[in-house]
C-alpha cells in the first residue's frame, strides 16, 4: 500500500517558515489550536523540522525573555528538543506505521526532500478501523 493514500496535502496543512519571527510562529500555532507544526524552508519549501509549544517555553526560560521580545527573534533560534522524523512519498506503509506510533504526524517530501503534506495519526488509525470493519 501506498503511504500517499492517508495524505493531507500541503494545501491543506497549516506550516511555518523559518524566516518568521518567534512571535508570528506562536500567533498561528495559538490561532490554529497546534501544539507541534512543521517549519519549512522558504526559498525551496523543504521540510527542516517540527517546532513544538515547548520548544519556546524553554527558549523564553533560558533567555529570560519576555513575550514581548518574541517578535525580535527569529523562528530559527529555536531548536526542537525532540525529532519528527519525515518520510518520502516512496515509503512502504511500514516505515510510516514506525514512525506513527510516537509522532502525531509523519511530514512527507517528495524525492528532493521538498514538503508536499502530513499523514495524521488519526488518518491511519480511521483507515485501519475502516478496513477492519470491512474484513468482517
Amino acid at each position: 500500500m501506498n503511504v500517499l493514500c492517508y495524505l493531507t496535502p500541503k494545501k491543506e496543512v497549516e506550516f511555518l517558515y523559518e524566516d518568521f519571527t518567534i512571535r508570528q510562529a506562536l500567533e498561528k500555532m495559538e490561532f490554529h489550536r497546534y501544539s507541534t507544526i512543521p517549519v519549512l524552508e522558504r526559498a525551496t519549501g523543504k521540510y527542516l523540522y517540527s517546532v513544538r509549544e515547548g520548544d519556546f517555553l524553554w527558549y523564553l526560560k533560558d533567555r529570560k525573555l519576555t513575550f514581548d521580545d518574541f517578535s525580535k527573534h527569529p523562528l530559527s533560534d529555536v531548536k526542537p528538543s525532540r525529532e519528527v522524523r519525515e518520510v518520502g512519498a516512496s515509503a512502504d506503509v511500514e516505515e510510516l506505521y514506525g514512525l506513527i506510533v510516537s509522532q502525531n504526524y509523519v511530514p512527507i517530501t517528495d524525492d528532493n526532500k521538498i514538503f508536499i503534506g502530513i499523514i495524521t495519526r488519526k488518518a491511519v488509525l480511521d483507515a485501519l478501523i475502516h478496513e477492519g470493519k470491512n474484513l468482517k
